[in-house]
């Protein structure tokens, strides 16, 4: 039997909703003490009663040491698809340590019967779509821009549009392209506020990253109900070699199997 010292440690690279899942679960788990660290980019997250640490590690060297020198036995993580850099740097630092490694990851949203989706592997390469493409460099159009308010300086080569920007906090004004307004709020959001919102600002286009989730899936099916087209900004390539799961519960029995392993090896 696991002994009620607590001795399984955990880190939760955490940010997204699957995390915050996982966080309550691990309430729950008295035979394993976890932590949850979140880069700080949110103001006033939603905190669980875990232990957390806010701010980066200093690149994978410093999670390295961090991993090290708390003993961790387990690392999930469960950072947004688009956070790629701090991916990488966990896989470095799990592969240097020999830490156990999971991937917490929704899966993406799929091209539904009625949709328009244009894609674009970057958010530079969405940018240079607006500014220069034939479709819409040349007519200034009405952009519902949800990309987050860390992303959009690039789109400041693309003035000739209006865009609406929404974000849970404000964005650094120095990012914004010239023609821009802010509306702060967090999700979830349903389909019907989603379409009045794009009605009123007259949104002939969305442009959003391939997130998945249900959170704000609903600004798809607002699409899909108007007619607006989206430009659809593609997941960066996944850390090869880490496995993955989509939920909660399969990162927690992934958990319990690898709490159970040391615990027989420490008999």
């Amino acid at each position: 039997m696991p002994s009620s010292s607590n001795n399984f440690r955990v880190l939760v690279l955490g940010g997204t909703t699957e995390a915050s899942a996982l966080c309550r679960d691990l309430e729950k788990e008295p035979f394993i003490s976890a932590t949850l660290s979140l880069a700080g980019v949110t103001k006033q997250p939603h905190l669980p009663t875990l232990s957390v640490r806010i701010g980066g590690f200093g690149g994978s060297d410093g999670l390295s040491t961090w991993l090290k020198t708390h003993e961790i036995n387990a690392v999930i993580d469960a950072t947004h698809p688009f956070a790629a850099t701090m991916s990488q740097h966990a896989a470095t630092a799990c592969a240097v340590t020999q830490t156990p490694l999971l991937r917490l990851e929704r899966s993406g949203w799929q091209e539904m019967p009625g949709d328009t989706w244009f894609h674009a592997p970057t958010l530079t390469d969405a940018a240079t779509l607006l500014a220069n493409s034939p479709k819409w460099g040349t007519t200034p159009q009405r952009i519902f821009l949800t990309t987050g308010r860390k992303e959009l300086a690039p789109f400041k080569t693309a003035p000739q549009h209006h865009y609406l920007i929404r974000s849970i906090d404000a964005p650094d004004p120095v990012s914004l392209p010239p023609h821009a307004t802010i509306l702060l709020d967090r999700g979830p959001f349903d389909v019907q506020n989603e379409a009045r919102l794009m009605q009123d600002h007259g949104i002939t286009l969305l442009v959003s990253k391939n997130s998945g989730g249900s959170a704000t899936y609903p600004k798809l099916e607002a699409t899909r109900l108007l007619g607006i087209p989206v430009l659809m900004i593609d997941r960066p390539a996944a850390c090869p070699n880490i496995p993955t799961t989509e939920t909660a519960q399969q990162a927690m029995a992934w958990l319990r199997a690898h709490q159970a392993a040391s615990t027989r090896r420490k008999v």
